[in-house]
């Protein structure tokens, strides 16, 4: 049924579609990187909304995931290229479906250890120990000199995705566009399963999903790392965006703009985390010309937000959710 949201949905997805075509026609390669990076930051919002939107995790730790991707690819790229064996003498690689999976694994490693732990407490204590162990690993990142320390590590020539050129722009954007898409179909499904059912009851009612037999500790527990392993595709993607990965992806302040972003769209949409990228990247492009303080702009507009639009840019062309 073609609903209000799934209206909206569809015409979010063909002007992300739309507009780098058309920037590509007329020569225009920097708006073709404004919407690549738009689907990236959409993409590891995506995944942290998994995580919030549906099973009311508010985490501060989710740049440590989307760092790690970054970081994944990096590393990879670095060995790829001089073709020095990594550790164990494992081989470095160039190619991004690898990268992904490599830093999808590495990103599910870590978060399972951090929700072991973090998942044992709620409320402002999650976000506290969710943020210490992002810290953790921010420092921990500043600290390896083999990989650039705190200037971090350039990618000398874009990974590889076969049958693509992935140095032009448009060819990148695609395969950003078409990843966030996927993925996008993935938190659909998850969402509407029993899995995601059970998830979001976990987040309303902790006790009655106890008496039916269901575990809400392993069912949040699943739904953070897989919330990890999308935040950290587009982390992997991020960096080849840029050719460089830097500390920076991995401090707190990246966890808190992913929360923006969804806040923006609106917590637990489909498509909230575009629209919140969309937004943001739309604001700090405008506004940045302006003045070095567009933050603050910001600022005010996401209290408004809060305060009149609490279900965010979708919430106000959509109006009410129908899940959840």
């Amino acid at each position: 049924m073609l609903t209000r949201e799934n209206t909206v949905n569809l015409l979010l997805a063909a002007l992300l579609l739309a507009a780098p075509l058309a920037a590509n026609a007329l020569g225009q390669p920097f708006y073709i990187t404004l919407a690549t990076r738009i689907a990236i930051l959409a993409l590891a919002a995506l995944g942290l909304n998994l995580a919030l939107g549906l099973g009311g995790l508010v985490s501060f730790g989710h740049a440590a995931f989307f760092g790690i991707g970054g970081y994944a690819a990096g590393i990879l790229a670095s060995h790829g290229f001089s073709d020095e064996p990594m550790i164990f003498g494992l081989p470095g690689t160039v190619q991004m479906p690898v990268i992904w999976i490599v830093a999808a694994c590495a990103s599910a490693m870590v978060a399972f250890l951090i929700g072991l732990i973090s998942l044992r407490t709620t409320g402002v204590y999650f976000i506290m120990i969710t943020l210490a162990f992002a810290q953790m690993v921010y420092y921990f990142a500043i600290s390896w000199p083999a990989y650039g320390g705190e200037d971090g590590l350039s990618i000398l020539v874009r990974n590889q995705f076969p049958g693509i050129n992935t140095m032009k722009p448009l060819s990148f954007f695609l395969v950003s566009y078409a990843v966030l898409m996927a993925s996008i179909g993935l938190f659909a499904l998850i969402r509407a399963s029993r899995f995601g059912a059970a998830l979001q009851a976990a987040r309303q009612n902790e006790t009655r999903v106890a008496t039916v037999g269901i575990h809400p500790y392993r069912i949040r527990l699943v739904g953070f790392v897989i919330s990890a392993m999308i935040t950290a595709l587009a982390g992997a993607l991020y960096a080849d965006l840029n050719r460089f990965v830097s500390p920076s992806m991995l401090s707190w302040h990246m966890s808190g703009e992913l929360i923006v972003l969804i806040i923006l769209g609106g917590t637990g949409r489909l498509f909230g985390p575009l629209a919140g990228a969309a937004l943001f990247v739309a604001f700090e492009f405008a506004l940045g010309g302006l003045t070095e303080r567009w933050q603050f702009f910001l600022g005010l507009i996401l209290l408004g937000v809060v305060l009149f639009a609490r279900g965010g840019l979708l919430g106000l062309l959509a109006g009410k959710a129908k899940h959840g």
